[in-house]
């Protein structure tokens, strides 16, 4: 993986400079932070990776007299589109878009910054019926959101321009990747996978909405097996573990079910999976899984964090998964 510093219309300049140190987050905070020898960088360069979603706009810097380094922070690709809003079309209440996918990235984000964005001339081949985005949603929620519904996710690559051209972003709808079903992530494989399982957590839930005393709104909630959540008690005796969700503040009851599933989802029973990956290149949104053979636990989760370290030209990528801390 190769990154180039580009100026602030998008042309190559130099490759990144050996001696500096990168720390770049995709699916957390969607920025960069970069130290490097004084002169390498300006405000509003460009660095990036072709091929690749990494590309962060530089627009912060900070240096210290006594210091022969600079450190610049910028935001990546993902960042922007956070800061991009969808607004409902004058005298209507929602954006509601439908075709095919990549055509509706193009009629929202098509002119966003200047026309930063491209898009493809093909189809995704992923349609879109009918879709109504959530009031002033920002772009990545809105699309994350509406290509969920088809087993998608915003594919982001930086397209490298030829001679005396700038580079491109091009964004596009592509299926998720079930990697889990073509590769075992386990001791056989270069992906070092950790499972943790907890059975120790609260699957019974009192919540309390307005009111005094006896005529206190009262609901219960009880995880189930599957993970979900009804008023359905399903486990009894020694496994019930109860705690209480106090909101006296709720508007109504459909407002107290939700704040309770809310807090029940984060105190019941869950599995965790961490990994370690060498020698491949896992996109967020796809799909891992990894299972153990001596404990017999598995599990699948999306990709949901990426994380490259630079250190003196050593490039290492960390992935974090959903439900990982």
């Amino acid at each position: 993986m190769d990154f180039i510093v580009c100026s602030a219309d998008r042309m190559e300049l130099r490759p990144f400079p050996d001696d500096a140190t990168m720390d770049f987050d995709l699916g957390g905070e969607n920025d960069v932070e970069i130290t490097c020898t004084r002169g390498q960088l300006q405000m509003g360069y460009w660095v990036m990776s072709p091929g690749t979603e990494y590309c962060a706009l530089i627009e912060e810097m900070e240096v210290n007299t006594n210091s022969e380094e600079e450190t610049w922070r910028g935001n990546a690709i993902r960042k922007l589109l956070e800061q991009y809003i969808i607004q409902p079309p004058s005298g209507q209440d929602y954006r509601t878009v439908s075709g095919d996918a990549n055509a509706i990235l193009e009629s929202v984000l098509g002119g966003a910054y200047g026309g930063l964005f491209t898009f493809p001339e093909a189809s995704s081949e992923i349609d879109i019926p009918s879709y109504q985005f959530d009031r002033y949603t920002d772009t990545l929620t809105g699309f994350s959101k509406m290509l969920a519904t088809k087993n998608a996710r915003l594919n982001i690559e930086v397209i490298q321009g030829g001679a005396n051209e700038a580079f491109e972003i091009m964004l596009s709808a592509v299926p998720i990747q079930d990697l889990s079903e073509e590769i075992e992530y386990s001791q056989d494989s270069r992906v070092n996978i950790s499972i943790k399982e907890s059975r120790r957590g609260i699957n019974h839930m009192i919540c309390l909405g307005k009111g005094e005393l006896k005529d206190r709104q009262v609901v219960h909630l009880y995880a189930q097996l599957d993970g979900s959540i009804s008023q359905k008690q399903y486990y009894k005796g020694l496994q019930e573990r109860t705690a209480v969700y106090d909101n006296n503040n709720a508007e109504d009851l459909n407002e107290l079910i939700e704040g309770g599933t809310e807090k029940l989802q984060e105190d019941m029973n869950y599995k965790k999976m961490s990994l370690e990956v060498q020698d491949m290149d896992l996109q967020i949104g796809d799909i891992v899984g990894g299972r153990d053979y001596n404990s017999g636990l598995s599990l699948k989760k999306p990709v949901v964090q990426k994380i490259v370290k630079i250190d003196s030209g050593t490039v290492k990528i960390e992935y974090k998964v959903e439900g990982e801390e």
